[in-house]
């Protein structure tokens, strides 16, 4: 008599269509029922492939019927279109809105992981708040946030009378995380669908206003969080941090293509982990190479924001949740966000 750990573990073997993930972390598998040697699973999926229901059906069920002592096996699927899918025809971005009070709204995007993008946005929120602006911090990155470590928060937001949320504040800067809602090293398991909706409501139901500029802290990649936030709101810019090797500059041009594609101006391209510079003797050692990140932008025809070498400071800022920009604003790490800030500021 197969164990429902047991289902559980063959249905883990069963990838989503086109993804790596598995169904389970998908959270599509609703219910398992263990009747004797027989086995029925419920699921649920969004979709409006129902080609991608049937593959996924006929997999589980291969995977199931492997299982030692397997009965009869039946994989029940119901599905259900997609959010917000827009009419035939259509544009999926005619749903666009601007967001009351918020003056400008920037995404700080990566085509990887690794590159720094979440320390680059927070310094750089920092930095325009010391500048004088009212700064938003918008951690678009559901699946890992960091955000609120590194801002050194940590409460969970509250409710005002609007019913919206009201941002939690920190070294001059409004912050919203789902760190700051989730529990711990909890992990958030979503499909699609419930990052829309987290990403809609950390956009619209948070009670930003007044903000010069609202900064959208992206995860790494082109996919669901990015394409949800196109859909939801307009964006005035899009910022791209890099490394120099060619491996970070490789997937930089899908990150700039989805801006393109999505109608959202490149602000600039930041370069990231550039060199370092040894403390002692002050030799520069280039462990990911240099300039990839001022030639990438010269063929891309936007602009280099600048070059941040690696420094201790700024990891060390990072973790203890007082980012460079603040503990030691006159610093060669926090001039170089300071420097990025300026540049841009001076054309708005």
């Amino acid at each position: 008599m197969p164990t429902e750990d047991q289902i559980h573990d063959a249905l883990k073997q069963v990838k989503y269509p086109g993804f790596n993930r598995d169904i389970v972390s998908f959270g599509l598998v609703k219910q398992i029922t263990v009747t004797g040697s027989d086995v029925a699973v419920a699921m649920q999926l969004t979709t409006a492939d129902p080609k991608v229901a049937s593959q996924i059906r006929a997999d589980a069920e291969g995977a199931l019927l492997k299982l030692p002592d397997i009965g009869r096996v039946k994989v029940e699927i119901s599905t259900q279109a997609p959010a917000q899918m827009p009419a035939a025809g259509g544009s999926p971005f005619a749903g666009q809105r601007r967001v009351q009070g918020v003056k400008q709204i920037w995404a700080v995007a990566s085509g990887k992981g690794g590159v720094g993008k979440s320390t680059v946005s927070v310094n750089l929120a920092c930095a325009l708040a010391r500048l004088g602006w009212q700064v938003g911090l918008m951690d678009c990155d559901i699946y890992g946030p960091s955000v609120p470590l590194m801002m050194g928060v940590s409460e969970r937001p509250t409710a005002g009378a609007d019913d919206q949320i009201v941002p939690l504040a920190n070294h001059g800067v409004k912050l919203m995380s789902m760190g700051l809602l989730v529990e711990g090293d909890t992990p958030v398991i979503w499909r699609g669908p419930m990052i829309m909706k987290a990403v809609q409501q950390f956009i619209f139901n948070v009670a930003w206003a007044p903000l010069d500029v609202l900064l959208v802290d992206l995860p790494p990649g082109t996919g669901d969080a990015q394409l949800s936030l196109a859909q939801s709101v307009a964006l005035d810019g899009g910022i791209i941090v890099t490394t120099p090797q060619d491996v970070s500059l490789g997937v930089v041009r899908k990150g700039i293509a989805m801006f393109r594609k999505v109608n959202v101006p490149i602000l600039g391209l930041i370069e990231n982990m550039s060199y370092f510079e040894c403390p002692h003797c002050h030799t520069h050692t280039e462990i990911f190479s240099r300039g990839g990140g001022r030639l990438e932008a010269g063929r891309q025809k936007t602009p280099l924001l600048g070059e941040v070498p690696i420094y201790t400071d700024i990891r060390i800022g990072g973790d203890k949740g007082v980012p460079v920009v603040v503990s030691a604003p006159d610093s060669a790490p926090a001039k170089a966000f300071l420097q990025i800030a300026q540049a841009l500021i001076r054309p708005m």
